[in-house]
């Protein structure tokens, strides 16, 4: 069963189309680049599959189900900014993910923490931008998640981090759930894709593999994006 499906998906802010008859399957086990220039639709798109947003028309399921309490239980989602209580300390966020979310296996936070010399005693508000931004990936990774939604994970921190967060991601997903990174840094997230989809004014332009693009356009993710969207 597809982990996220949408059938003609549409929003609309009054006038303005977010998402134009979106129609898409995501698979289990498989890592997507939603992949679009700003104001492509990717965070309409991501919105609505965590049930933040309704549809103006179409469908679309999470897990099998439409957006709601069933599908919360299988989603975790990381939002484009960083949105943790920062008055509570790492230790008090695990307690916190651990009352909220079944599957959060807390040894798997606390691994990750220790391994990027975070004390669990320390408040996030006393913490840098950027390890806020690991703090808060490292909760959403330590969920046992179908579906994992990351919204620009990548977006504001420097190339050393952003390998670590990548490298977070690969080792720490159910490998039979899915990954959704949407992100406009193709050229880094390009090496833990297995799939990407392309989306531009509110419609998916290109879904494929990224063996696929390799071996038969014979370029790179990058290269092929740059190519779809140039100016």
């Amino acid at each position: 069963m597809a982990v996220l499906e949408c059938k003609e998906l549409t929003k609309r802010y009054g006038a303005a189309q977010a998402l134009n008859h979106v129609n898409l399957q995501i698979e289990p086990g498989r890592i997507v680049g939603l992949l679009g220039p700003n104001g492509s639709g990717k965070t309409t798109l991501i919105k609505l599959a965590n049930g933040l947003l309704t549809p103006t028309e179409g469908e679309i399921l999470v897990c099998g189900n439409v957006p709601g309490r069933e599908s919360h239980a299988c989603v975790s989602y990381l939002p484009e900014r960083t949105a943790i209580p920062t008055w509570m300390s790492a230790a008090q966020l695990m307690d916190f993910y651990g009352d909220f979310y079944q599957d959060f296996r807390r040894d798997a936070a606390e691994e990750m923490l220790k391994r990027l010399e975070i004390s669990p005693r320390q408040r996030i508000k006393q913490m840098s931008k950027g390890t806020r931004e690991k703090v808060q990936l490292i909760m959403v990774m330590s969920r046992a998640a179908q579906l994992y939604l990351l919204d620009e994970p990548i977006g504001g921190v420097d190339p050393a981090t952003r390998d670590y967060i990548l490298s977070t991601i690969i080792t720490n997903y159910n490998p039979e759930a899915a990954v959704i990174i949407s992100t406009h840094l193709i050229s880094d997230v390009e090496k833990v894709l297995d799939d990407v989809i392309f989306i531009n004014q509110g419609q998916v332009v290109l879904q494929s593999s990224v063996d696929q693009i390799r071996e038969e356009k014979g370029m790179s993710v990058d290269a092929l994006f740059r190519e779809v969207f140039k100016c």
